[in-house]
């Protein structure tokens, strides 16, 4: 019985390449890939994607568009790790857990959509609180998160890696006309009923993200407090491999967060920081922007998926 073949189409930016990194000393799968000279032939690329069984778009958005329309052979599966197809609804989403069944789900579909590194944390701190309640769906969310420059991609890392290096900055604030392009799809995964007001930044390392979410209290139920939403956050991962909810009191005597703690892993951090005084909470994820974020939850929505091929 031969090997699935698994083809990254876009093994040479950030993400790609992680993703490559991960499998090519796989020997359960035929890792494929295209040679320099045939990257940017579109006729060798729609051979390609065509003579797989699970093709892994690691594209800008308009490219990945494309590849898919390549696509010609009913057999192949795609993951997805750009932003085109995040929220359509007849793509899968390729967060296992952040619901019963979705790994399922995943693992049966011909077509899934990586999550955005940003969303994976908003999505994972917010979807299970609004699903308990606990959280109004219209309540004005704000998020801030600080990734690693290795988000901006390519263009990132020769900045802080390449030969004008010192000049990089150390910290930016981005998006500020506000309209980042994983808002709607963190609006539509964490089930918000309005847009919710999204702040990123770079930082002057190379991976890992520390996301947070200010709560006020006075806007919740009476019922509702930092306890609560922490036991609700457990109950939701119990049984989730790569989501560990850590202990509130762990949380609550935390000095501070590491944007770097998990990188290299494929896991994610919650927290939630609360102040009964001022009746203020912080929830916060960490997680690496090349892990969980990007290559990682590729490959994990991969492994899914060969199981079932």
């Amino acid at each position: 019985m031969r090997s699935p073949v698994v083809f990254i189409d876009g093994d040479q930016g950030t993400t790609g390449l992680q993703i490559h990194e991960r499998l090519r000393n796989r020997t359960d799968i035929s890792l494929l890939t295209l040679a320099a000279a045939e990257r940017r032939d579109a006729r060798r690329r729609a051979q390609a994607i065509n003579a797989c069984d699970i093709a892994i778009l690691c594209l800008p958005d308009a490219a990945a568009r494309e590849a898919v329309g390549a696509i010609v052979n009913p057999t192949v599966r795609v993951i997805d790790a750009s932003s085109a197809h995040r929220t359509q609804p007849d793509w899968v989403y390729g967060f296992p857990e952040i619901s019963p069944g979705q790994a399922e789900r995943i693992a049966s579909a011909h077509r899934v959509t990586n999550p955005g590194c940003y969303p994976t944390g908003a999505i994972a701190l917010l979807l299970p609180l609004v699903r308990a309640g606990l959280i109004p769906a219209d309540y004005p969310i704000s998020i801030h998160a600080v990734s690693g420059y290795s988000g901006r991609g390519r263009a990132g890392v020769e900045e802080h890696e390449g030969p004008g290096a010192a000049n990089a900055p150390s910290f930016q604030v981005y998006g500020l006309e506000l309209a980042h392009k994983h808002t709607p799809e963190i609006q539509q995964h964490a089930g918000l009923a309005q847009r919710p007001l999204f702040v990123p930044a770079y930082g002057a390392f190379r991976q890992g993200i520390v996301l947070t979410v200010p709560l006020e209290l006075r806007l919740l139920a009476p019922d509702v407090d930092g306890p609560a939403l922490h036991a609700c956050l457990v109950r939701h991962y119990a049984e989730a491999a790569h989501v560990r909810v850590l202990p509130l009191h762990e949380s609550s005597l935390s000095p501070r967060l590491d944007p770097q703690a998990l990188n290299g892993t494929n896991d994610v951090h919650l927290s939630v920081f609360h102040n009964a005084e001022h009746r203020q909470v912080l929830l916060s994820a960490v997680f690496d922007n090349l892990g969980k974020g990007a290559s990682g939850a590729a490959v994990q929505n991969l492994d899914l998926m060969l199981a079932r091929a």
